[in-house]
């Protein structure tokens, strides 16, 4: 008897070939998923490193900004006070100062970019580099020219002391000089001599006769002669004053009478003004006529002579009144 007939005969199972295939699949898209997270985070930390690369870099770009604004700041402070020391060299360095103002426009063009390159950072270290140096050569100048200043300075004070010294003593030589001028304007005054004064009766037929009668007197005729040993040659005014009987100075159409001024007596009425030709210690005769358009009058008549302000001689002669039958 078989002794396997009385159980069931199993036959052996088979694995389902879908849950095989799923399990792979999922594998699959478990390991893509594990490489598309390794490679996210491998991304991911190159572009932080990018990115902070990126960072430095600006980071870097904005210190060298600050570092080289600070520096241009720092020429422009050295610049501003040097001018200010030196406002009367300002002149003697226009040149120099145009070219430094270029360069100083060409600095602040890059700084105030807000998106200023390396390269550009680099132009304007290399031009403040330029700026100190011109800076340098200026104040190098500024020194000399300083240093000029103060000796001309130092010689104009010399100057100035050694002019006042010439005007005090060209003052001093110019007072002394106009008081003996003044010595010897007077010294030069005119002297005069032999004064004579002649009454003249002038006849119908025209001879002239002396006559002491007032009223047969046509014309005074005066004369005298003038002198002084040291006067300068050349033409000088005498005034003649002929004074009446009464005391007043009488005068003459004809002659040109007026007024002039002497030194003490003020302004005087002149009834005569006769130009002399002096000559140096040589006497000179003047002489001229007066008629004052009327009648003579009984009394003395002064005859005062001036020149220079100063009186220089003076006369008198009486005229009579006459007889019945003079």
């Amino acid at each position: 008897m078989n002794t396997t007939d009385n159980f069931p005969i199993t036959e052996p199972q088979q694995a389902p070939v879908r849950n095989n295939s799923k399990n792979i699949v999922i594998g699959i898209l478990a390991a893509g998923i594990i490489g598309l997270g390794g490679y996210l985070i491998v991304d991911k930390n190159k572009t932080g490193e990018v990115i902070q690369q990126k960072d430095s870099q600006i980071a870097t770009v904005i210190d060298e900004k600050s570092d080289v604004q600070k520096s241009f700041d720092a020429s422009l402070a050295r610049l501003d006070s040097m001018s200010t020391a030196n406002k009367g060299l300002e002149g003697k360095l226009t040149a120099k100062n145009g070219e430094i103002n270029k360069v100083k426009s060409e600095i602040r063009s890059i700084l105030n970019k807000k998106n200023a390159t390396a390269a550009e950072l680099s132009r304007a270290k290399m031009l403040i580099a330029s700026l100190n140096g011109q800076i340098e050569s200026m104040q190098v100048e500024v020194a000399r020219l300083s240093q000029e200043n103060q000796v001309l300075s130092n010689d104009k004070v010399v100057l100035t002391q050694e002019k006042e010294k010439l005007n005090s003593d060209l003052t001093a030589t110019t007072v002394v000089k106009q008081e003996l001028e003044k010595k010897v304007e007077v010294a030069s005054t005119l002297n005069a001599y032999n004064i004579k004064i002649t009454p003249i009766n002038v006849k119908n037929n025209g001879k002239e006769k002396e006559s002491s009668i007032a009223k047969r007197v046509d014309k005074l005729v005066v004369s005298f002669e003038v002198d002084n040993r040291i006067a300068q040659p050349g033409m000088t005014d005498v005034y003649v004053l002929v004074i009446g009987p009464d005391g007043k100075p009488l005068s003459a159409e004809a002659l040109g009478s007026g007024t002039f001024t002497t030194r003490e007596e003020g302004d005087k009425s002149f009834t005569a003004k006769v130009p002399v030709d002096v000559e140096t210690a040589k006497k000179k005769n003047v002489e001229f006529a007066f008629n004052p358009g009327a009648n003579f009058q009984q009394g003395n008549y002064t005859i005062q002579i001036y020149q220079n302000g100063f009186k220089i001689g003076e006369g008198i002669r009486s005229l009579k009144k006459g007889g019945l039958f003079s």
